[in-house]
């Protein structure tokens, strides 16, 4: 299908996508990879009548380490993230997760910015996100403002980030090479996960957060409670599902959903 027509502005700065973006009201949409929005708008699910492509910015395309956070540029493709040394080092999780995103194509184009913006709820990166209690910096006519990434998913699709603003950093916390496991279950190797698991060591405690399961990426909270009083991993991932909403649709049902989410987190924590 053919998208409706739309203007395209090409920012040369973060400050001039901005003001783009603030010209153009709740009729703009950013475009960076393009890996979820187009196929909205050859659908028309998505009509906005001006595209501002970012995906030109550099200055969002970094990842740094800054004293005990990891410091990753909006624009950062999965597969720079997957390739990053410096980022396998300081948060293996978060590396490790995006090389497990789609097909190669979509690593190749898709952004972490993109992604964590659109918000869809089987998205796998949110999940490392919401459990490494990450903050998102973004951008708007206003100046800058941070977000806890626990704080930033409202609701299937929705955000925190207003119309006129856009990330520009999330900032991870240090948790080294290796203590995490993801788990998710898929009909191919390419499909959005029915339902993940993520558990993740930091700060001296595991966090376990779940994808598929919610409106937003849920945070096991009955299960981390449970470990940190000394429960196995089969008692702990027995509550994996507890206060979740999981949806029904053509590829589960909700009973279906909260089985495999109680599985794969007992799998991770293993």
């Amino acid at each position: 299908m053919i998208p409706a027509p739309f203007e395209l502005v090409r920012p040369g700065s973060v400050e001039e996508a901005v003001g783009a973006l603030a010209s153009a009201g709740e009729d703009a949409k950013l475009l960076a990879g393009g890996m979820s929005l187009l196929p909205l708008m050859k659908l028309r699910l998505a009509t906005p009548s001006v595209l501002i492509d970012v995906g030109r910015l550099e200055a969002l395309r970094a990842v740094r380490v800054e004293g005990d956070d990891v410091v990753v540029g909006a624009l950062c493709r999965h597969a720079d993230l997957e390739r990053s040394a410096a980022l396998r080092e300081a948060a293996g999780v978060l590396a490790a997760v995006a090389g497990q995103v789609g097909d190669p194509q979509v690593r190749h184009r898709g952004t972490i910015g993109g992604s964590v913006a659109h918000a869809d709820p089987a998205s796998d990166l949110p999940a490392v996100l919401v459990a490494a209690d990450a903050v998102l910096r973004v951008r708007g006519p206003d100046g800058e403002r941070t977000v806890a990434a626990r704080e930033f998913f409202r609701g299937f699709l929705e955000t925190a980030l207003e119309p006129d603003e856009l990330i520009t950093e999330i900032r991870v916390p240090r948790s080294g090479p290796d203590g995490f496991a993801y788990q998710k279950f898929q009909r191919r190797a390419q499909d959005w996960a029915v339902v993940g698991a993520l558990a993740l060591r930091l700060g001296g405690r595991v966090r376990v957060s779940l994808v598929g399961m919610a409106p937003v990426p849920w945070r096991a909270e009955a299960t981390e409670a449970a470990l940190a009083e000394g429960a196995s991993a089969a008692e702990a991932a027995a509550l994996a599902d507890e206060g979740t909403d999981p949806p029904g649709d053509h590829l589960a049902g909700p009973e279906f959903r909260r089985h495999l989410a109680r599985v794969l987190v007992r799998r991770a924590l293993e």
